[in-house]
């Protein structure tokens, strides 16, 4: 059995890496984080004459450049003059030229929230009716694309360097000091740093063109890097890179000097570098607490050092926990992890699971803000998952740790059976020693008889022979305890039960960066508030607007229509429809159609087809109502050649 667990383990870690992959890939661009809650003029509104200027308002403030805000005439042409600017708070406006002639205008934006994510979309109005246009706004979100992937990738591969380069020297310098002279430890703490490292640089190039164009060729743009440093999260990436310059200097001397020193030297080393690595590890946590989620929205102040502990605990869990794991597969037979290094880390384990927990029911209820939100919206689905893996992992470890018990039942049982053999060989060497003196002396008082140069020879031969032979016993011994340590049960249950969490670890990770990158429930639900707010005050004006949730079970196949109908009377009406996905940013799809019923009068069904007219946007003019009375609004939303859907609402018209 010992002997094809190496190959099952590599190949369970090839197939963990690769579902982390799929999970990864599966999870497109990043959602934006500052929603679009509001503005002037709105979305799909027809306004009697051309105005000022164009204001948005967000759920948090943005930073803008100068081509963020653009508003586009029904051939494409730029509209608007000057740079974009803030009015106060979170609104943000653009002027217009003046003049400005009839027809549909459409306005796009994209942004930088406070949290470093991109945020970008587009909607139309009109000024007089609306028009055809030849615009067509890109539905591809902010981050997306190739330069999205090679973020998204980067933001995964920083938070395991991290993970690994904490998790790991915390594991060898508070539960196994041994570890400082075993080369796979040394190894997997530089590996951590490196990866960190390499990905830091690599935010760093990438960033400006995942903010901005989102073209591969300008990763390599000096300008845009210089602008990328004088951001928060420029800054946060380059104070990140001077810490790995001091954590490069402690895995120096834990690795290196440490060794070195006599008992009372390491004691004091130990404490200088517990102080010092915790400095180090908190700082690191920081860049991310002080750049993203933490440091916007409800109680910053509290919550980006409830983040800076969050990040430790996880680290010293599953860092610890992989350190653990390579322990018991690469660890020297001569040095190899003993139970009181696994009882050591178990309770450091439990510690970083009570703060995970603490911190974690903080930050679910600071980004969540309703019981509603974890499962109506898409971080609230992804921390249910992040929720069961945790529990899952608990799971296991609950099951680690009654095998760690065991394994220093045995050790002690074993430590005890060495001594007593220790003492019986110590007499037998005794014994073997007064026989070796005496045969010995005998064989030297022969030899002296002996030719000197045939003796030199044979001594010669004798020697080379000896070494060769000790060092194929050696082989054979070492060996020979390898099976012994393999063959234990306790320890062999302790392996596969620390590799299951590891593997679970790896997918809870990835679930992470996906949580990292997807807009909190709270700002999701205000913007959804938002919207339904201004609804209310377009109903209230006399148009009627209807959103209506679709799922046509395809690709892409779910989202929400939206029925905007002005004056909502009898006669002739204005109508225009909106198709969003959850998200709130309009997409396009193949074909929109729109009935209306009156059932108590048997009128209807009657058909519109509204003509497409921008991204996302349809639009009908002369929609006649015959009659006042409760009609049924029927929507079909066709997302592909054969994924359909139909909606419908009743909606008091007239």
């Amino acid at each position: 059995m010992t002997s094809t667990i190496a190959p099952r383990v590599r190949t369970l870690v090839l197939l963990l890496l690769a579902a982390t992959g799929l999970l990864l890939a599966g999870a497109g661009p990043v959602s934006a984080h500052a929603a679009l809650t509001g503005s002037d003029p709105r979305q799909g509104a027809v306004v009697d004459k051309a105005p000022q200027q164009v204001s948005l308002t967000f759920s948090e403030k943005v930073a803008l450049a100068d081509d963020s805000l653009r508003v586009l005439d029904p051939k494409g042409k730029r509209v608007d003059r000057g740079d974009p600017a803030g009015t106060g708070g979170t609104t943000y406006s653009v002027k217009l030229h003046s003049g400005l002639p009839d027809g549909t205008y459409t306005v796009t934006y994209q942004v930088v929230s406070e949290d470093s994510h991109p945020v970008a979309g587009a909607y139309t109005f009109s000024i007089g009716a609306p028009s055809k246009t030849s615009v067509s706004v890109d539905d591809q979100a902010a981050g997306g694309g190739v330069v999205g992937v090679l973020y998204g990738f980067g933001r995964y591969v920083s938070y395991a360097g991290f993970i690994v380069l904490v998790g790991g020297a915390a594991f060898v310098l508070g539960c196994w000091r041994g570890g400082t002279a075993v080369r796979s430890m040394q190894r997997l703490v530089v590996s951590g740093w490196l990866a960190l490292t390499a990905a830091t640089l690599g935010l760093l190039l990438v960033r400006g063109s995942y903010t901005g164009s989102g073209k591969v060729g300008d990763i390599f743009d000096l300008d845009l890097l210089g602008q990328v440093l004088q951001t928060k999260t420029g800054a946060a990436l380059v104070s990140r890179l001077l810490l790995l310059a001091a954590a490069a200097l402690f895995i120096a001397v834990l690795f290196g000097a440490y060794d070195k020193r006599d008992d009372e030297e390491k004691r004091d080393l130990t404490f200088g570098l517990a102080i010092g690595g915790s400095v180090v590890a908190a700082g690191l946590a920081a860049s991310w607490a002080m750049s993203e989620h933490a440091s916007t929205g409800l109680q910053a102040g509290l919550a980006m050092p409830v983040d800076v502990l969050h990040l430790l605990a996880v680290a010293g869990w599953l860092g610890g926990l992989t350190a653990l794991l390579v322990a018991l597969y690469r660890a020297p037979v001569e040095t190899p992890v003993d139970g009181a290094a696994v009882r050591r880390f178990s309770r450091l384990a439990f510690g970083s699971v009570l703060t995970l927990v603490v911190t974690g029911i903080y930050q679910s209820w600071r980004q969540l803000g309703s019981w509603s939100a974890f499962t109506g919206t898409r971080y609230g689905q992804l921390l249910l998952v992040k929720i069961g893996l945790v529990v899952l992992l608990v799971g296991i470890a609950w099951i680690s740790r009654r095998w760690t018990a065991r394994l220093a039942e045995s050790g002690a049982a074993v430590s005890a059976e060495a001594a007593e053999e220790g003492e019986s060989e110590a007499d037998a060497d005794a014994d073997a020693d007064v026989e070796k003196e005496r045969v010995t002396s005998g064989a030297v008082t022969s030899a002296a008889t002996t030719e000197s140069g045939a003796a030199d020879t044979g001594a010669g031969a004798d020697s080379e022979r000896a070494a060769q032979l000790a060092r194929q016993r050696a082989a054979v011994d070492t060996a020979r305890r390898k099976r012994e340590r393999d063959a234990d049960p306790n320890r062999f249950g302790l392996r596969r039960s620390v590799l299951a969490e590891a593997g679970v670890a790896v997918v809870l990770l990835a679930v992470t960066t996906m949580l990292t990158s997807t807009e909190p429930g709270r700002t999701e639900e205000q913007a959804a508030a938002a919207s339904s707010s201004a609804t209310t005050e377009a109903n209230a004006a006399g148009a009627l607007t209807l959103d209506m949730s679709f799922d046509t079970g395809g690709e892409d196949g779910k989202g929400v229509v939206r029925i905007d109908l002005d004056p909502a009377r009898s006669g002739a009406n204005e109508m225009h429809v909106y198709v969003l996905r959850p998200n709130g940013r309009a997409f396009d799809i193949p074909e929109v159609k729109v009935a209306f019923t009156l059932e108590a009068q048997d009128i209807g069904p009657l058909p519109v087809v509204p003509d497409h007219i921008s991204t996302g946007h349809w639009s009908a003019s002369g929609v006649q109502i015959p009659m006042a009375g409760d009609w049924k609004i029927a929507v079909t939303v066709r997302t592909s050649d054969i994924d359909q859907a139909t909606v419908s609402k009743n909606a008091q018209i007239g």
